[in-house]
């Protein structure tokens, strides 16, 4: 199947909280990833199937909500299409150091979607 979903992001208020409940409720794997800024990643390692990670909500005020990923050849091209049929794009394609580009959209009926290209 082209274009997969390959990553669930959660977004939350309250990232202890969060780590500590999905870490007892699925006995997921839990590895702290420094990011730019001095901010921090939480991946989740599941082993199989498609993995993740968590982070505090980059956006004040807004609530906590899962965000998937879906892998694109190219995210500057996909996020410029997403416009051309109504979407909307809030997050510009932006570089991950050493793994890959994103960007965040919003489809026409309001729902958000991520798009990854990883470096190969």
């Amino acid at each position: 199947m082209g274009n997969p979903f390959v990553h669930i992001e959660l977004n939350t208020t309250d990232l202890a909280k969060a780590k500590s409940f999905y870490k007892d409720l699925f006995d997921w794997k839990l590895e702290e990833m420094p990011m730019e800024g001095g901010r921090n990643y939480t991946m989740i390692v599941v082993g199989e199937g498609t993995g993740g990670g968590m982070m505090t909500h980059p956006m004040p005020g807004a609530p906590s909500m899962w965000l998937p990923y879906v892998e694109v050849a190219d995210v500057a091209k996909t996020t410029e299409k997403v416009e051309s049929l109504g979407g909307k794009v809030k997050v510009e394609p932006t570089e991950i150091k050493d793994a890959g580009w994103f960007s965040i959209v919003v489809d026409p009926t309001g729902a958000v979607l991520g798009l990854w290209t990883g470096k190969k």
